[in-house]
């Protein structure tokens, strides 16, 4: 099993005739995803050849659904339209958008994030690298050959975090590994993902990453008290971050003591959590509670 994303999931790229959305695309089906479709009102009805693969494009995202039955979109589109194209697949009824463009102007991610909760559409990101279930499917931009299918969760906040652990943990595997993304507005969250993995039975230990910035990973920490029996591991990164000044993400920054490395640290260790001080030792963390368990 894995989480929001499997080998039977459909999926339709909004943006797939740009740049961005052209390159990914083509790394989306070598890794196997079953893309049905694209998505650009002014090229409907045309197919993009993507190496053996004609793609076909749609007009719209209801258009997709009804002709493929889609239940995935990733966005690739310029910040400028990315609410209109979350709302769009909204109306639509996807079941899950996975939005990969960074620079989204917050009160657009409010708005989006919020509207597809009430249309009961998952979002995940702004501002992320998507999510892989290795050997099944991939939306995004997660690269699928720096590991293969295990049993260890992963939720993170950053890209390249996200990226390092999966290599570190390569000859484990992983069930899914999700990138929420940095902004201080995401549709799925550190929570939702851990309510998720601890429910997946192909799951046995989560890895957590987080970031200075906000109380995500407190609020984290105090669910994994009280509902997750998993063992979770975790790295915070920016222990080293300066005071007042945004780090990376948007959501990353540190006003007087809180959402501190060090803060997020103590709340994630009162409650049993393993915490890395490097990607390295995290990984270690990881083999030794394995190991434990065996």
């Amino acid at each position: 099993m894995a989480i929001h994303l499997t080998k039977e999931s459909k999926v339709l790229v909004q943006g797939m005739t740009g740049g961005e959305g052209m390159k990914h695309t083509r790394r989306m089906l070598a890794a196997g995803t079953n893309v049905v479709g694209g998505v650009n009102p002014r090229k409907a009805g045309r197919t993009v050849d993507f190496d053996d693969r004609a793609v076909p494009v749609f007009g719209s995202v209801a258009d997709g659904i009804q002709a493929t039955g889609a239940d995935v979109t990733v966005v690739f589109v310029p910040p400028a339209h990315a609410k209109a194209a979350v709302v769009e697949a909204a109306d639509a009824g996807i079941g899950l958008a996975v939005v990969i463009t960074e620079g989204i102007p917050v009160h657009d991610s409010v708005a989006f994030t919020t509207y597809a909760r009430q249309k009961g559409t998952r979002v995940i990101g702004p501002n992320c690298p998507g999510l892989i279930t290795p050997g099944q499917s991939n939306a995004g931009i997660i690269p699928a050959d720096i590991t293969k299918p295990g049993r260890i969760g992963l939720v993170s906040k950053s890209g390249t975090l996200t990226y390092q652990l999966m290599y570190e943990l390569r000859d484990i595997g992983f069930s899914t590994c999700v990138g929420i993304g940095g902004d201080p507005v995401v549709g799925t969250t550190h929570i939702d993902c851990l309510a998720a993995f601890q429910d997946d039975p192909d799951t046995d230990l989560v890895v957590l990453i987080g970031e200075i910035g906000g109380d995500a990973e407190e609020r984290a920490a105090a669910y994994i008290g009280e509902h997750v029996t998993k063992p979770v591991v975790a790295y915070i990164a920016g222990f080293t971050a300066p005071e007042g000044r945004t780090m990376g993400h948007a959501g990353a920054i540190v006003s007087g003591s809180s959402g501190t490395a060090q803060a997020k640290k103590d709340a994630l260790e009162a409650v049993g959590v393993r915490v890395g001080g490097t990607p390295t030792e995290t990984a270690r963390h990881v083999l030794a509670v394995l190991e434990a368990g065996r």
